[in-house]
């Protein structure tokens, strides 16, 4: 690894996404905003006339699709430019402007779905009947536009939430702007004895380090910055918060949670159904926990013990070349379709690789409709890291193959399925490592590695899940969230989950204060739900072989034009019951009676 973060300008070609596939140059980006904005006049137009004829009514739906998708071009643009550097003031106009566009262009758009609700539903179909060729790219949208009737309000209504969404938006700004730019976490010293800065990027390398030194300096340096930082990051959380709770009052929704759910058409039935099994399962991590506490030999477990390989000598340093060539191997499994297009995303131009001063960390997939997915790492030589471009790729492919097959409407993914694609990669690649070893050390390590990702995905998402649960709760019920309550709460989830053979350190209570994903709120159930689809597409791709190859497939070109549910269940996989859960902690009960066999 090492020891130098490139400035963006510093960083090779070859190892930055072609962000030029979006726009040659940032005027280029200029002009396209401009267009769009003058347009915008355009879709104003059709306002009040939407329940006048058909021809109204569908030519605004087309105009108003046409100019969405230019925005979603304008937009990622912006972001992805910014996430390139985050100190970078030209970035940070663009995105700041971006932002303004999508509100400007919500106001605007504002009267479409009141209007459409206002319509007879007699009237509405009429016009369907009217124009039967256009009308029928809509049929999924209208089930789900009129299944949300008693959520939607006025057009003067829906025109002031549309505006206020920019207040809505700036906690998670904030928080973003601290956490990426503003921060700084300090220098530690690593095994070799060189003082050496800490960043979140390296964070969980110097986790994985065998000298529990380097791991308890890092542990206890990041946190002390976020502890110096906790009444802000508290104050902004809150704010975040009571953005949702105010969001979900103004449509009539019993809970931010309701809310977060209805769009999809999620019952909460799901969200509870996953915690209440993850708790009924819980022993089997205290047992996890009580192993690694007995193979790393050491008298006290600590927090920041959880992320070191068990076995050392299988300790595995992959170059980003090596990790792609594995992660091609492991898929193709999934058909020449598939890995022709994953060889193509992985060596044209999608991926950003290595971290630099002021990039976002993390990882993700983004990208536009009209151009095609992008891949954002921090690549770091690691397994985590293979295992992470596997993940993205998953994504990107996922959109990939939607992209291909869907119009513009459809092009997304509900969050409910958006982790299954990355997540089956996951578990695609650690069944092939596994297949290729004998060797007991190292079939050792990735059993372990693959209790992580439990561990790291169902069962940390879901204590994720169940924090946001609480701390909307105590909003909704007129509490407030200060630094203390929510330290308070993380702690007790933490002594819940993880049992009595590991030190609670009292540096992990603040660990809340660093997960973006709260600032979206009820996103990571769906890592943990995700996930038990994963594990049981996975196995049926392995076990079945084309049938459920060619389902899954199906599965990824569907994009948004079924419900999520309905999607996976096309796929072989029933979420609305906890059968894919219980299976998948099924699953880990075995890899742990391996492991300790081993």
């Amino acid at each position: 690894m090492s020891q130098q973060i490139l400035e963006r300008n510093q960083v090779d070609a070859k190892n930055k996404w072609h962000i030029t596939d979006f726009y040659e140059t940032d005027a280029d980006w200029e002009v396209e905003f401009t267009s769009l904005q003058n347009q915008l006049p355009e879709l104003s137009a059709f306002a009040s006339h939407l329940g006048d004829d058909a021809d109204t009514l569908f030519a605004c739906l087309s105009k108003n699709l046409e100019l969405s998708s230019i925005l979603d071009k304008v937009y990622t643009y912006s972001h992805m430019r910014l996430h390139e550097d985050s100190g970078n003031g030209t970035a940070q106009a663009m995105a700041s402007r971006g932002e303004m566009l999508l509100v400007e262009y919500s106001a605007t758009t504002s009267f479409i779905t009141p209007e459409l609700l206002s319509i007879p539903e007699e009237t509405l179909e009429q016009f369907r009947k009217e124009k039967p060729e256009e009308s029928a790219l809509y049929d999924h949208f209208f089930h789900s536009l009129l299944r949300q009737k008693a959520h939607t309000l006025t057009q003067a209504e829906e025109e002031l939430l549309a505006k206020a969404s920019e207040l809505a938006d700036a906690p998670q700004q904030i928080f973003t702007m601290l956490n990426d730019a503003d921060m700084q976490f300090g220098m530690i010293t690593d095994a070799d004895g060189n003082e050496v800065p800490l960043t979140k990027g390296r964070y969980v390398t110097f986790l994985e380090s065998s000298d529990r030194n380097v791991r308890k300096q890092a542990f206890e340096t990041l946190y002390k910055s976020y502890l110096s930082q906790k009444n802000t990051i508290a104050a902004t959380y809150s704010s975040s918060v009571k953005g949702d709770v105010f969001f979900a009052k103004a449509r009539n929704y019993d809970s931010a949670l309701d809310m977060a759910l209805a769009d999809d058409n999620i019952p909460t039935s799901v969200y509870d159904t996953l915690v209440d099994t993850v708790h009924e399962h819980l022993p089997l991590l205290h047992k996890y926990v009580s192993l690694r506490k007995k193979e790393l030999g050491v008298e006290e477990l600590h927090m920041y013990d959880l992320y070191t390989p068990l076995v050392a000598e299988a300790d595995m340093k992959i170059p980003y070349a090596e990790a792609k060539e594995t992660v091609l191997e492991a898929l193709q499994v999934l058909g020449d379709d598939y890995t022709k297009a994953l060889d193509m995303g992985m060596n044209s131009g999608w991926i950003d690789v290595y971290e630099n001063k002021g990039k976002r960390g993390g990882a993700y997939s983004w990208g536009s409709y009209a151009v095609h997915p992008f891949v954002l790492l921090n690549h770091n030589d690691t397994i985590n890291s293979m295992f992470t471009l596997a993940h993205e790729m998953g994504h990107a492919l996922h959109s990939y193959f939607t992209w291909q097959k869907q119009p513009y409407l459809y092009g997304g993914h509900k969050i409910f399925v958006a982790e299954v694609a990355s997540t089956c990669n996951e578990a695609l690649l650690m069944e092939h490592l596994l297949a290729k070893t004998d060797d007991k050390k190292t079939r050792k390590y990735l059993i372990n590695y693959f209790l992580e990702q439990f561990r790291g995905t169902l069962f940390r998402q879901t204590m994720f899940a169940e924090f946001e649960r609480i701390t909307h709760a105590l909003v909704e019920a007129g509490e407030a969230l200060t630094w203390e309550v929510l330290n308070d709460i993380y702690r007790k989830l933490n002594l819940q989950y993880f049992g009595d053979d590991i030190v609670i350190d009292e540096d992990i209570d603040v660990e809340w204060a660093r997960i973006p994903h709260f600032y979206n709120a009820f996103y990571v159930y769906q890592y943990a739900t995700g996930y038990s689809a994963a594990i049981a597409l996975s196995r049926g791709i392995l076990q079945e072989g084309q049938p459920a190859i060619d389902r899954y497939l199906d599965f990824l070109s569907k994009g948004d034009r079924e419900y999520s549910i309905d999607l996976l269940k096309g796929a072989g996989v029933d979420l609305s019951s906890a059968e894919p859960i219980q299976k998948a902690l099924a699953l880990f009960e075995e890899l742990l009676d391996e492991f300790e066999a081993l």
